[in-house]
Parts: structure tokens; C-alpha cells; sequence
């Protein structure tokens, strides 16, 4: 990797402001310490996922376009941690790109409030960062504490890889199998890792949700999975939040930690447990934690 610092602007989203602090804890840390500088977007707003998208998708795309409107004219790349947020943008990418009739009202609604969008600005997700722009035999490089005992199942869920395959594999990516298996983990192989969770499902037809959930949550397990590393804040939400009605509703004589995949590469880099956010996860990680440093807790 290049010692030069590399910027980007960042769009936090709304979830990693709320029920997924702990990702954007582990991520600020995760990408200082690799010198991959965030420049907070100005003034940004939800990017009309989910939700918003179900009622208007021409107002879905409105709010995106108005986050890639005020990303364009800081000129950096710009980095989305949440899987939706992902999502949204490259999508309304997508459609201002190809689809005139949107391509002309969201340009009305951006003139409005004085704004307009060129098609200039890239949409990455912060896992394709770290593989691109650091890579792989750098980061084995900066390992200070090998993530041995680790039993990762990785976790995409249905948004970061589909249906745009930037980086990855739209069925079966990869990238996060080798990013663990650069830190010192051993790599679960399961094919579950891209099967959707539920998103919003699960508060909305709770039955529904548990349902999906426990599958996931069965398969690493019998996969030999002690840990789920994710990408998506609502992923980690739903299996992890959930998970205690899951263990009752099913009589699972097991759990199973589900984190961030920047919380795993922060310990990898020998950062702390508090640093990281581990507080903030539902399914305790001690065991897993305490075994990095031969049977005593993780500290700042």
C-alpha cells in the first residue's frame, strides 16, 4: 500500500447513527489506522431506502440523488457502510444513468434546491476499500493479533453484492472469506452468506422474520460457526437483537455472536474490545474475545 493517505468522502447513513453505532466505531477506527482518511458528506439525508422506496420510488431516488448531488461536488469517492444505503445509491446511479423520464424529474427536483448530479461519482462500499485500495498482503502485514480460535461464517445478506456486482460475486462473493482468512480466521463455508435475513420484515411480521433468521442462524452453527461476520447493519440487527426469541422459539441449545466485519479486522489490529463497540452486541463475545490474549478480557 502506497503510505500516501487516501480520502473519501463518507455518507454515514442513518442506521450507524442509531442501532448500529458499534459498525461506525469500528470503521472510523478500522480506517484511520489504515490511513484511508473519511470526510463526513455535508448536510446529507436518508437515502429513501427500504421504506420510502416502497411508496415512491421516484422520491427514493430524489433523496439519493440529492446525497450523490453534494458528494459530486466534494470530488472524492464515496464510501457507504450500510448495505441499503449501498444499495440506494448505485441504484439511483443506475436509473439517472439509463431511465430519461427519471433522469429529467429528479433533475427538476435537484434544481430546485439549486443542485445537479453529472454522473460523477463512484459509490464504494468499505469492505471493497480495504481489498482495493489496501489490500490483502498489506493487511496480513499489519496483523497484531491473529484472529486464531475464530470460526467465521461471513455474512454478506442480499443488498451489498446484488443486484450490482461491483466487487464481488452476486451469489457466492469471496472477499470477506479472504479478508478473515488474512486476519488469522478460519473460514466457514456455507452457503447462506448472500440468503436475505428479513430486513424490515422481521419488526413488521415478527413470525416471518424469526423464521428466516433461525435458518441463518442454524446453518453457521452446524457449519461449525462460532462467530457471524456481516456487512449490513440491519443484518446484524436481525440476528443478533432477535436472537434470544430465536434460541426460546426454537429450542436452540446454542448462540452465535454476530458483529461487524471492521469489528473483527479492529481486534485483528490489535485494538480494543471498548474501541470497537463490543459493548453494544446483544450475544456476548467473551469466550472468543478472552481467547486472543490467553484467558484474560480484551481492554483499552
Amino acid at each position: 500500500m502506497n503510505s500516501t493517505v487516501k480520502e473519501y468522502t463518507y455518507y454515514p447513513g442513518c442506521s450507524v447513527r442509531t442501532t448500529a453505532k458499534h459498525y461506525e466505531e469500528s470503521l472510523l477506527r478500522v480506517f484511520d489506522a489504515l490511513g484511508l482518511k473519511l470526510y463526513e458528506l455535508e448536510d446529507w439525508n436518508c437515502c429513501g431506502a427500504t421504506l420510502c422506496s416502497s411508496v415512491s420510488r421516484l422520491t427514493s431516488y430524489a433523496l439519493s440523488a440529492r446525497n450523490l448531488s453534494r458528494a459530486e461536488r466534494q470530488g472524492r469517492d464515496l464510501v457507504a457502510p450500510c448495505s441499503a444505503c449501498y444499495l440506494a445509491l448505485n441504484k439511483t446511479k443506475d436509473y439517472l444513468a439509463h431511465d430519461e423520464e427519471v433522469r429529467q424529474k429528479v433533475g427538476r427536483a435537484l434544481a430546485a434546491v439549486g443542485l445537479k448530479y453529472t454522473g460523477g461519482v463512484r459509490v464504494r462500499h468499505p469492505l471493497e476499500v480495504i481489498i482495493t485500495d489496501v489490500g490483502l498482503e498489506e493487511i496480513k502485514k499489519r496483523v497484531k493479533r491473529p484472529l486464531e480460535g475464530f470460526k467465521v461464517a461471513s455474512y454478506y445478506g442480499c443488498q451489498t453484492t446484488r443486484p450490482y456486482k461491483e466487487f464481488d460475486d452476486p451469489f457466492y462473493p469471496e472477499t470477506l472469506d479472504k479478508l478473515m482468512a488474512a486476519l488469522g480466521a478460519e473460514v466457514v463455508d456455507w452457503s447462506l452468506k448472500t440468503r436475505c435475513c428479513g430486513g424490515s420484515v422481521t419488526g413488521l411480521v415478527e413470525e416471518v422474520g424469526l423464521r428466516l433468521n433461525y435458518i441463518l442462524l442454524n446453518e453457521a452453527h452446524k457449519r461449525g460457526a462460532n462467530v457471524i461476520a456481516t456487512t449490513c447493519p440491519l443484518c446484524q440487527f436481525n440476528l443478533d437483537c432477535y436472537q434470544s426469541k430465536i434460541i426460546k422459539r426454537y429450542d436452540l441449545g446454542f448462540s452465535v455472536p454476530v458483529v461487524f466485519f471492521t469489528q473483527l479486522l479492529g481486534l485483528a489490529l490489535g485494538m480494543s474490545e471498548k474501541e470497537l463497540g463490543f459493548a453494544r452486541v446483544m450475544v456476548p463475545m467473551q469466550p472468543l474475545l478472552r481467547s486472543l490474549i490467553g484467558g484474560e478480557p480484551i481492554r483499552a
